[in-house]
């Protein structure tokens, strides 16, 4: 894959943070959504990594099971039918928060490309598993490489994002010198 194409119900699975994307809906100007399949122990955003989207908000709906969303480090638990919105610049994490499967819409608002940035890293991890170590961290030249082409669509929190952007502008080169590919440009 390498432009964007959607169709919808394609379906891409992280096995590293046992969670699969069905992606359902075309990419708008407005909004951004699709649906995130969670296993037991599964996690979102880098293995429960804390991070910032610093220009759209971020809603969750749980559809089924049971969803733990962290805002600014309070932990909110979800049950089927309930929303929550993780407002631009907090930062956030979420994870399954019992033993079964969690099934969650997430929706971004405005779009920005946030449809392109998680097709891209779900595809990535499901075609290049060599490009992440065994807990399913991504290496840092690929986390430059694709942070620094979707700039301004996600960020480590707690580290400044100007030293991030800096960092991933001076990585980016490297990792594309190396082989990283961002496999669905913006």
């Amino acid at each position: 894959m390498n432009s964007y194409s959607f169709t919808p119900g394609l379906t891409l699975v992280n096995s590293f943070n046992k969670e699969t994307f069905v992606f359902t809906t075309p990419e708008s100007e407005d909004a951004a959504q699709f649906e995130v399949h969670l296993q037991a122990g599964g996690s979102g955003g880098g293995n429960a990594m804390a991070h910032i989207h610093p220009h759209t908000d971020e809603t969750f709906t749980v559809r089924s099971g049971l969803l733990q969303v962290s805002i600014d480090g309070e932990i909110h638990e979800l049950k089927p039918g309930e929303t929550i919105t993780v407002p631009k610049g907090k930062a956030h994490f979420f994870r399954n928060a019992h033993e079964g499967d969690t099934i969650a819409v997430i929706r971004f608002t405005p779009a920005q490309h946030q449809l392109r940035f998680f097709l891209n890293f779900a595809t990535i991890a499901q075609k290049h598993t060599e490009w992440f170590g065994s807990k399913g961290e991504p290496s840092l030249l690929l986390m430059a490489l694709t942070l620094h082409t979707f700039k301004d669509h996600f960020y480590l929190a707690g580290l400044p994002t100007w030293v991030q952007k800096m960092l991933f502008a001076t990585l980016a080169p490297i990792a594309r010198l190396i082989g990283y590919r961002v496999l669905i440009k913006p």
